[in-house]
């Protein structure tokens, strides 16, 4: 038995590889970093011969570029859109019982402030979200055709092995540079925007069980549990005795993407996921470092 992991350079890549290898699972690793498998999913040329010649029974994909910033546009329209359509062909036409999961995003919803839910309305409120949306209908359409897709509404996830361009990191690293004597402050827009802190190692277990029935299609897999990026600093802190008044500075005058974004994960809970590292576990896993 064989799975394809595209994007699998990614947090989320690299703790399902790792958790589909204890299973006795076969890894194809692609990605355009690392030292994987290297194929352009834009092409469908190249996406048709990789699976006609594979012919795996899972295939997850995860690649994109994590953020919503416009001038990414081109990339994630190329990975997520492009490579959505050409992944579910290849798939409808040498190999029509693999089992295809497809990443989405809390950010691809409308958002009232409010739990999500899967049968919110979508919003094109980025490039990011409206490749996202386009993979959604993409996935809906052909299961239209008989295949088994599924579609994973993805809410915030951490580990040790994100970048420092996301908010966690950022503060992580910056927490412990203090502890080893640094003066910096720490600079942040909105201390009070709330958002979900999963684990990407229970967001990717999440995943699998998604695949694992054929009852449910689509769901959101996130920890339905918010706390504010001043709630993370105040964590970070305490964890090396410090108090983050001492070194915290924020911008009035920022203004954020949103206040709140969080999801209702009852329909993932129903079919028996439920995340394990608390908020609280997430801080000291990324503060010592350990994946």
């Amino acid at each position: 038995m064989s799975a394809v992991i595209f994007g699998a350079s990614g947090q989320d890549g690299y703790y399902l590889s790792a958790y589909l290898t204890r299973l006795g699972i076969d890894i194809l690793p692609v990605s355009m970093h690392g030292d994987h498998l290297r194929l352009d999913l834009s092409s469908f040329e190249d996406v048709q011969a990789f699976v006609k010649k594979h012919q795996p029974q899972y295939i997850f994909h995860l690649a994109a570029k994590s953020t919503t910033r416009h001038e990414v546009w081109q990339h994630n329209h190329d990975t997520i859109s492009t490579g959505s359509l050409n992944i579910l062909e290849a798939v409808y036409n040498h190999t029509p019982q693999c089992k295809v999961f497809l990443a989405g995003s809390g950010l691809q919803f409308v958002n009232k402030g409010v739990p999500i839910r899967e049968t919110d309305p979508f919003e094109a409120s980025s490039q990011y979200s409206i490749s996202r949306i386009q993979s959604a209908y993409a996935a809906r359409y052909y299961r239209s055709l008989g295949l088994q897709v599924y579609f994973g509404y993805l809410f915030n996830h951490d580990s040790p092995l994100r970048s420092e361009a996301h908010i966690s990191r950022k503060v992580v690293e910056t927490v412990k540079r203090i502890e080893q004597g640094s003066k910096e402050k720490l600079r942040i827009g909105d201390l009070s925007v709330r958002k979900e802190w999963g684990f990407a190692g229970d967001i990717i277990r999440g995943m699998w069980t998604l695949v694992k029935q054929n009852k449910i299609f689509e769901a959101n897999i996130g920890t339905g549990i918010a706390f504010s990026i001043q709630d993370w600093i105040n964590t970070c802190f305490s964890l090396i005795g410090k108090n983050p008044e001492d070194f915290v500075e924020s911008n009035p005058e920022f203004v954020p993407e949103y206040k709140i974004l969080v999801s209702d994960p009852s329909l993932i809970h129903s079919l028996g996921w439920n995340p394990e590292v608390s908020f609280e576990k997430l801080a000291e896993r990324m503060m010592k470092g350990q994946p």
